[in-house]
């Protein structure tokens, strides 16, 4: 029996109609009819009762509808599996996002996922103080990053969002009973600083060096991580701009967040490295992308 012939059985067997079955194959309402009948003959027995007004499934085609199906179904799987591998559409992708970052571009992983199941999409989460680490080491394909990147070995995508940035301060700092901010306060208070190898004009996109009017900003504490980054705020001696969005999810008592007036605005993209770009890769971009021009 014919692959085809199988198809054309499970499909009469849930239309019940040979004109259906027809339409929904995209063959002639015959083709249907023909198919059946050879298969009838080869088996030797009826699989449908047919009247002018119905068609039913005999007791036979009933045994041969639940044989089939499970069968038919695995064949099905393993050609969409081939098939997606052979386009570069299986396997593994990577993505990095800092802190919880990955909730903002949660509409772009979900519209990836939905298009690509057999990819098996990983999370990780990088650090503020060396985002390009991981892509160059390779740990991580994506990584959705604040701009401006301008690296001769990395690609960047389009903007898929944007954050303010707010100034955190220990809560009984002297700027905390103020309702907002400006950059120009930064140069009356020493601000935390990345030990680590990002880049200084990335730095310069979320903590200027100096203040509008030109004034240096002093830095005070070099930290690896968020969180240390948090100890050392909460304990008064530095204050540092953040991302809105991580400010949202790390309310704490012992911190306040002042909004920045005049603050600059992090705009975030998908960066990959030019050498390692792949067809999930691209998969992942036009997803992000089209996510955005929905949302």
């Amino acid at each position: 029996m014919e692959l085809r012939d199988i198809e054309i059985f499970l499909t009469l067997t849930e239309e019940l109609h040979f004109g259906r079955t027809a339409e929904r194959l995209h063959v002639s309402q015959s083709r249907v009819s023909q198919s059946i009948k050879q298969q009838e003959r080869r088996i030797g027995g009826g699989l449908f009762e047919r009247t002018s007004r119905a068609v039913r499934l005999t007791p036979l085609g009933e045994r041969l509808r639940d044989r089939l199906r499970a069968g038919y179904d695995e064949i099905m799987s393993g050609i969409e599996e081939a098939t997606a591998t052979a386009r570069g559409q299986a396997g593994t992708l990577t993505v990095g996002t800092m802190a919880t970052q990955y909730l903002s571009v949660e509409a772009a992983l979900d519209l990836f996922r939905q298009r690509h199941p057999q990819c098996d999409m990983r999370l990780r989460e990088i650090l503020p103080t060396d985002p390009l680490g991981p892509l160059r080491a390779g740990a991580i394909d994506i990584g959705i990053l604040w701009l401006p990147i301008r690296e001769p070995d990395l690609t960047v995508g389009p903007v898929l969002h944007h954050e303010d940035l707010v100034l955190a301060v220990a809560a009984d700092h002297p700027l905390a009973s103020r309702g907002s901010v400006e950059l120009e306060d930064l140069g009356d208070h020493p601000v935390v600083y990345p030990e680590g190898p990002i880049p200084d004009y990335v730095w310069e996109a979320h903590t200027p060096s100096t203040t509008p009017a030109g004034r240096p900003v002093r830095r005070g504490l070099g930290v690896h991580t968020l969180e240390e980054a948090f100890r050392g705020i909460a304990g008064g001696t530095v204050v540092s701009p953040v991302g809105s969005d991580v400010a949202s999810t790390r309310q704490r008592g012992d911190i306040t967040f002042l909004p920045i007036t005049d603050g600059p605005v992090l705009h975030y993209a998908p960066v990959w490295r030019t050498g390692g770009e792949t067809a999930l890769v691209r998969a992942f971009v036009q997803a992000a992308t089209e996510s955005r021009q929905t949302t």
